[in-house]
Formats: C-alpha cells, sequence, structure tokens
C-alpha cells in the first residue's frame, strides 16, 4: 500500500514559495525564505514587483499578514542594487495614523525596538526581516486595540476588560464608508494537540479554533445593545478532521457578556472534537478492514484517513474504487467512485462512475461487516459499470 501524506495545503504552498523565492537576489531571497518558513504566523506573499525595467533580480513585494481572522497587505520594498539595507515598508491605505515609528509614552520602549532593528540590521541575518514584521505587527494590533478603547462605549468597554486576560486575543477596529463602525474580536478557544494524529508530519502552524464577535459600535447610549454576529473559524487542516460549519453555536442571551457565553462554547467543542477524533480511529480500523477483500489498498490517505483506494477485477475487466470516508463515519457512509482501467474517453481521461451512496449501510454494523457489504455491492454493480464504460466508448468514437 502506497501512504500518501495528507495534502494540508503545505506542499503545494512550499512549491509556490520557492517559484517566489527565486525572483530575489540571494541575500533578499535568504530573508524571504526565513520568514516564509519560521514565521509563527501563516504569511503570505503575492504581487512581486521589479524596482526598474531592466533589473535581474525583483526586490518589492507584498505581504499578507493575518489580523484578526482576515488578512491586512503591508508592501515590503527592498532596492536589489543595495540589498544590504533595510527594506521600507509601507502599510495600508486604512492606517495614516499608525506610525510605529513615531510612539510616544506607552509605546516608546516598543518602538525603540523597531530602531534597534533597523539600526543593527544586517542582511547576512536571515532573521532579520521576519523579526522587523514581527514586531511591526504586534505594535499594529496594540494601535487597533487603542482605537477601540478610545470608543465612547461603555459595553465594548466592559466587553474588553472581561476578556482581554486571554491569551492570543485580538481586536480590531472595522470602519469604512459604505459600513457602520463595528469591533471584531477574535477569540481563541481550543488549542488542540493532534500529535496523536499527525505523527511524522510537523505542521508550520498550530491548530486552533477561533470565535468571531462582531459588536456594532453604538452611536447613542440609549440604543439598545443587539446581539454580537458570531461566527467559528478554524484552519483548513482542522476541517479534514472536523466540520467547523456543522458546529450549532449557542443562543446568545439579552444582557450576555463573551466571558459568559464562551465557557459553554468550549465545553460542547471539546466534545464533538473528541468525537471527531475517535471517528478518525473508526476509520482507519475501517481502512485496515478492506484488506480481506480487495488486499492492500493502492493508495489510502493516513493521517484522517479520509481517501483510499482499491483495485478490483471481474473476469478480464479490472477497474480501481475510490472510497471518500466522510467525517461524520460511521453515521455517514463512504462515498464510491468506480474508474475503469481498460476505458478512456476522447480526452484520454479513465471512464469514470457516478458517485455511489445508495448502498446497504448501518453505523452499527461492525467494520467487518461494512466492508463485507461494500464488498457484494462491488461485485453486483462492477456488471453495469462495465456496460456503461463500453457504452460511453461507442459515443466517444
Amino acid at each position: 500500500m502506497t501512504s500518501l501524506r495528507m495534502d494540508m495545503g503545505e506542499g503545494k504552498g512550499e512549491e509556490k514559495e520557492k517559484g517566489i523565492i527565486a525572483h530575489f537576489p540571494p541575500l533578499i531571497a535568504a530573508q524571504l525564505d526565513y520568514l516564509l518558513t519560521r514565521s509563527p504566523l501563516p504569511i503570505k506573499v503575492e504581487q512581486v514587483s521589479y524596482g526598474s525595467r531592466n533589473a535581474r533580480y525583483a526586490d518589492r513585494f507584498t505581504l499578507l499578514l493575518p489580523c484578526c481572522l482576515d488578512y491586512i497587505k503591508w508592501d515590503v520594498i527592498y532596492n536589489s542594487q543595495y540589498p544590504w539595507a533595510a527594506p521600507d515598508i509601507i502599510f495600508g491605505l486604512d492606517d495614516d495614523n499608525f506610525q510605529p515609528l513615531s510612539f510616544t509614552g506607552e509605546g516608546q520602549e516598543t518602538s525603540q525596538s523597531i530602531w534597534g532593528i533597523f539600526c543593527d540590521w544586517k542582511i547576512k541575518d536571515p532573521s532579520g526581516l521576519l523579526r522587523l514584521i514581527l514586531e511591526l505587527r504586534n505594535l499594529y494590533m496594540g494601535y487597533q486595540r487603542k482605537r477601540v478603547e478610545e470608543l465612547d462605549d461603555p459595553r465594548l468597554k466592559f466587553e474588553i476588560s472581561t476578556i482581554i486576560p486571554r491569551e492570543g486575543l485580538e481586536i480590531c477596529l472595522l470602519s469604512g464608508i459604505e459600513r457602520p463602525d463595528a469591533v471584531k474580536f477574535a477569540v481563541p478557544l481550543l488549542d488542540l494537540d493532534l500529535s496523536n494524529i499527525l505523527v511524522g508530519y510537523p505542521l508550520r502552524h498550530h491548530l486552533q479554533i477561533f470565535l468571531q464577535v462582531i459588536f456594532p459600535v453604538r452611536k447613542r447610549q440609549s440604543e439598545m445593545p443587539s446581539a454580537p454576529q458570531l461566527k467559528l473559524v478554524a484552519s483548513t487542516t482542522l476541517k479534514e478532521l472536523f466540520d467547523i460549519e456543522d458546529v450549532t453555536l449557542p443562543v446568545w442571551l439579552d444582557g450576555m457578556c463573551m466571558a459568559e457565553y464562551i465557557p459553554n462554547l468550549e465545553e460542547n467543542l471539546r466534545a464533538q472534537v473528541s468525537e471527531a477524533i475517535a471517528s478518525v480511529n473508526s476509520r482507519r480500523l475501517f481502512i485496515e478492514a478492506l484488506v480481506p477483500h480487495f488486499g492492500r489498498p493502492l493508495e489510502a490517505e493516513t493521517v484522517f484517513c479520509r481517501r483510499v483506494s482499491i483495485l478490483a477485477a471481474s473476469g478480464n475487466f479490472s477497474f480501481l474504487v475510490h472510497l471518500t470516508l466522510p467525517i461524520q463515519f460511521p453515521k455517514q457512509q463512504p462515498i464510491l467512485t468506480f474508474q475503469s482501467s481498460q476505458h478512456f474517453d476522447s480526452q484520454g481521461m479513465p471512464i469514470t462512475s457516478r458517485l455511489y451512496a445508495d448502498y446497504p449501510w448501518s453505523p452499527r454494523w461492525d467494520v467487518s461487516e461494512m466492508t463485507q457489504r461494500i464488498f457484494e455491492f462491488i461485485v453486483e454493480e462492477c456488471v453495469n459499470f462495465k456496460k456503461f464504460c463500453s457504452d460511453a466508448l461507442q459515443l466517444h468514437r
């Protein structure tokens, strides 16, 4: 059996990053590579460009930095003719008042740390760019929090005072011409340890579930406070384990605050995540139970055990069966797809069947019974699939 590493967005992302880095001179490329591979945050790069038309190397790009479950864009501008100089950082158009090098008073020490990075800039130190960006982002999050704290809204002030001790909390002010002002909280909930599942596959970033809470800013204190907008957010990797969209959020009662709401939500999430982890173990046992009927699978995704492909044959007709195991397995049955290894369409693509999810199934069966029933279904249905392939060939001639 070929064991496939789970596609967590890491493999394709690494290839794209290498392609981007190749556009830059070695000294700048080393700093950018360090940032992309060592950052504790999922930072992205886009809009690579050149300082002059005839330049051999690119020297400027846009960074997408995570901020309150969204991304902000900062332009990073080096000079390829003087790559040993520190880059300029240009912030977003909506952040004209964010001036991290002119802070005084409370922010003075942090501002000095930024100056220290610039004054001690060594292009041969690949960590310089990452340290600069992380320090600026910390300042930016402080700037956003200060904007919110300056709002004349007692409800928001109370929410901040009760939730601020939570580590990793982020707050930002949402404003614009076409929308009323609002405040967004990104509240970290569960920090998941999936080391027992993701054995041998270290991830760059923590797996975590967040609660996004958006409060409207009240213009008049006489207005009745309305319930905030609530949404759960999780990393792409977690979606293979746990469907965040299926979680029913508790009702936000009148007069409630986040400090009251979150404990109940976290308790419910822990129970559902535990159930999802148990489902992974059930899917793994199911894949192992296929072996007596079909032999070792051709391919199997062995992290979350969501996909497996087996080889089947009826007489001289051979075909593949791809099984997709749902997150809610065994409550929901696997979806089967047949793929001929002998019949191809006019584009040279293998002929495949419809999706099968209408065969006998019960979540109460043990895995040996489940795989036996699937084996019996494939034996019966392969006759129809062979005819389907032959008819398809006639149509393509």
